[in-house]
């Protein structure tokens, strides 16, 4: 079976050999080859040449032979597509470049540009499914519209992300025409990676754990819900929405196929929750990966052992890869993974 056909057979929940393993976008922070591109180009740079990105989405596959790869890109890119651009702090953070704070403004956001403005996206897609010649699954990916929104009303990143809550509660149909707008841009996005080879996309909830229990269904889940139906099954999709460990029904009702689940529950207890049909990815603590091989061997193992015989199991990180990450321990939780028998 070949790295592709096990990664795709298991988003679709079926039987494979093994757990089929990947590492979130971030993967390539920790690779001595990516800090040489990124001495010579800034992080923009890189996500908007298809060239840079695509050498960037196959530097963790050279290296470590995962079973999927996924686009060198950002979440953020759908803002950007709007017509809200934003760029990286020199001290750290997103820095957008304006704060989104009225009506008008958002009804100015164009949805008719943006696939002419991400064009570098479905470039940078067909070069890396070249590359790739069909041994590995190529992976696109999308922020939520609530994530998104929480950004662009910020203004960027801060240290308590208020205002989109805020919003929701007390102006709520500014919400809803932010979130239309949103999940229309989402929805455009993930069809022109598809389109351009993009096998399987996840969307990226990376903020949903802000949301109360009671609010998630109706600030998030929805829109995302909308997005897969839009989508229409032309390929599996992965939601991952950090810190939602009370809200399984409403994930399972967005139609996802596979469920990423982060390292603050136990996996084996998630999968009990789930339908049969839905899988999970997930979900080895990533500040383990700062530690020793052995250790991450270790824990990879346990995962691995308690979610034996089960089926639709992507094997991945609770979240992204640290920066600091060592390689050796990127090694050692990939081979465990491949000799599990």
């Amino acid at each position: 079976m070949t790295n592709r056909q096990r990664f795709l057979d298991a988003a679709n929940c079926k039987a494979v050999d093994r757990p089929p393993v990947w590492l979130m976008r971030q993967a390539g922070r920790a690779l001595p080859e990516y800090r040489t591109l990124k001495a010579r180009h800034d992080f923009l740079k890189l996500v908007r040449t298809p060239e840079l990105a695509a050498e960037v989405t196959l530097q963790p596959v050279r290296r470590f032979d995962f079973d999927a790869a996924i686009l060198f890109s950002d979440i953020l890119v759908v803002a950007e597509g709007l017509g809200q651009g934003y760029k990286f702090r020199d001290g750290g953070g997103i820095q957008m470049d304006f704060i989104l704070q009225s009506a008008e403004e958002i009804k100015k956001l164009d949805l008719n540009v943006l696939p002419e403005k991400l064009d570098y996206i479905p470039h940078a897609l067909r070069l890396v499914k070249k590359s790739l010649n069909g041994k590995t699954a190529l992976i696109g990916f999308a922020g939520s519209p609530w994530t998104i929104a929480n950004f662009m009303l910020e203004g960027g990143s801060v240290k308590e992300f208020t205002r989109a809550k805020n919003l929701f509660h007390t102006q709520p149909e500014i919400f809803l025409l932010l979130m239309e707008k949103l999940t229309a841009a989402v929805t455009k996005l993930l069809q022109m990676q598809i389109a351009a080879g993009a096998e399987v996309v996840q969307i990226f909830d990376s903020l949903g754990g802000l949301l109360l229990k009671n609010e998630f269904a109706e600030a998030s889940a929805k829109w995302i819900k909308q997005i897969i139906s839009e989508l229409g099954g032309k390929v599996p999709v992965i939601v991952f929405a950090k810190d939602i460990h009370g809200n399984w029904n409403d994930l399972i009702t967005t139609g996802a196929n596979v469920l990423g689940i982060d390292s603050g529950i136990k996996l084996a207890d998630v999968r009990k929750l789930l339908p049969p049909g839905i899988g999970v990815q997930g979900n080895l603590d990533p500040f383990l990966l700062l530690t020793a091989p052995e250790k991450v061997a270790s824990e990879t193992n346990r995962i691995l052992t308690e979610m034996r015989g089960a089926s639709g199991h992507i094997f991945n990180l609770g979240h992204g890869v640290p920066p600091e990450a060592k390689l050796e321990n990127i090694s050692a939780l990939v081979e465990t993974v491949k000799n599990f028998k």
